[in-house]
């Protein structure tokens, strides 16, 4: 039996980069994962989708540039190719994680593991003696129950990326993140889309502002959007919600995801009060000894960025010295729409349950001169804060280069800076980072 110093069962962005680090603290390291390397985000979600997201970009910029000046015969994409080139880029990254693991010498598995107890791993007939475990296993598509959707063909969004043909019409039952980016991603190059969701209105995480935004930009594109629906019955080839059939090729059901709890449930960890995650302490520890827990397995952001950081902190506890779980309120979350959006910290609402003299200013890109030129004036940055002492409490950006923009903001905020750090700033011009100084001097105005 081999022996290892720690073994992590995932090798998505928790799970890869938690080995790397306790391998560089000198650790002796093992990974199992059952499909392949990168896990969700890198095979199924942030990566492939980004890839599509880039080429509807491209498509859209190429039917715009036609209104000034430029004579272009806008054709429909050769799907074969894109879908390759998504190919491409996963192997590519897939690469380079191997890489990492030979260069820390990371042992990878690539089997099914089975949790024997908190020290003995099992990876299909070979036995794995373990000081510690993390578990970075992720989440599995959720599903709900719909008259008639087990009858037909459906894809999820781990299926969704396995399409070598492009679909002609798309129905997106779901109206989250990911539904409203597959949306974007497909509705430029071609594809009739329609998105039905059952909540009141699509992006209900999202700023009103930005979701209101959002919702116009989907509908000018000439997408579909069905909100407060009522599902009828799935049938094939068409969907009958609130009364009226919506026809499709291509049905995905986006709703979400739900906790794996199938490796966890092997040594009974405890759950949530909810019973919707894996319940752990402020050290990443689950309620078994030498036994951690990150990323969609314990809630929170189901983000790749989020899970990685908890991979580091929960790290550290095991082998340095103990760290401060991850603070959701420095924690970057972006829509990767057109134009996109990024948000972090506490909404306007949060705030003024939070704080006392709570000011919010916000600030169009219509009269921002770099967005003029790049015919990108939709969206804005809005600010929050509070009178007394200028804290920077959460902020929103609308616009191009959103999941960029918001970094400048997040990392003044994260070195303790307040709105007058902010503001002392000096942005070049002309940026669209100048807005976020435009923004700034507004709220310190007396």
């Amino acid at each position: 039996m081999i022996s290892y110093d720690l073994t992590v069962i995932g090798a998505g962005p928790g799970g890869y980069v938690a080995a790397v680090r306790a391998a560089q603290l000198g650790k002796k390291v093992a990974v199992v994962e059952k499909n392949q390397l990168g896990g969700t985000c890198l095979n199924m979600g942030c990566i492939p989708s980004k890839v599509y997201l880039q080429h509807a970009q491209w498509a859209l910029t190429q039917k715009k540039s036609i209104n000034y000046g430029f004579q272009i015969d806008v054709q429909k994409p050769d799907f074969a190719k894109l879908w390759d080139r998504k190919n491409q880029v996963v192997q590519t990254l897939q690469n380079g994680v191997s890489s990492l693991f030979r260069t820390n010498k990371v042992t990878y598995y690539n089997g099914t593991a089975k949790l024997i107890s908190n020290h003995i791993v099992q990876v299909d007939d070979q036995k794995l003696n373990t000081q510690k475990i993390l578990l970075a296993t992720g989440s599995l598509p959720f599903v709900p129950p719909i008259a008639g959707l087990q009858e037909v063909d459906y894809e999820t969004t781990d299926t969704f990326f396995n399409l070598q043909e492009l679909p002609q019409q798309l129905v997106i039952i779901g109206g989250g993140v990911i539904a409203v980016e597959l949306a974007f991603a497909m509705r430029p190059l071609g594809v009739e889309v329609s998105v039905i969701e059952v909540a009141p209105d699509i992006l209900l995480t999202e700023d009103a502002d930005a979701r209101k935004l959002i919702k116009q930009q989907m509908q000018h594109l000439g997408m579909k959007i069905i909100t407060a629906a009522k599902i009828q019955q799935v049938e094939s080839q068409r969907v009958i919600v609130n009364g009226q059939t919506i026809p499709y090729d291509c049905l995905l059901v986006a709703t979400g995801r739900k906790t794996d709890f199938r490796l966890p449930d092997q040594l009974q960890l405890k759950k949530d009060a909810k019973q919707k995650f894996v319940a752990v302490d402020s050290q990443y520890r689950t309620s078994v000894e030498d036994v951690y827990a990150i990323g969609d397995l314990i809630g929170g952001y189901q983000l790749a960025h989020v899970a990685s950081r908890e991979g580091l902190l929960a790290v550290a506890n095991m082998f340095a010295r103990p760290q401060a779980p991850l603070d959701k309120n420095l924690v970057p979350r972006g829509v990767y729409s057109f134009p996109e959006v990024a948000s972090f910290g506490l909404s306007v609402a949060q705030a003024q349950h939070q704080y006392a003299n709570v000011i919010v200013q916000k600030v169009p890109f219509a009269n921002n001169a770099k967005a003029l030129a790049a015919d990108a004036p939709q969206g804005f940055i809005k600010l929050i804060s509070e009178k007394e002492d200028h804290q920077i409490l959460g902020a929103v950006i609308v616009g191009e280069h959103a999941t960029e923009l918001i970094q400048t903001i997040l990392a003044v905020k994260n070195a303790e800076g307040t709105l007058d750090e902010l503001a002392a700033t000096v942005f070049a011009h002309p940026t669209l980072s100048e807005a976020i100084g435009d923004v700034t001097e507004q709220l310190l105005i007396p």
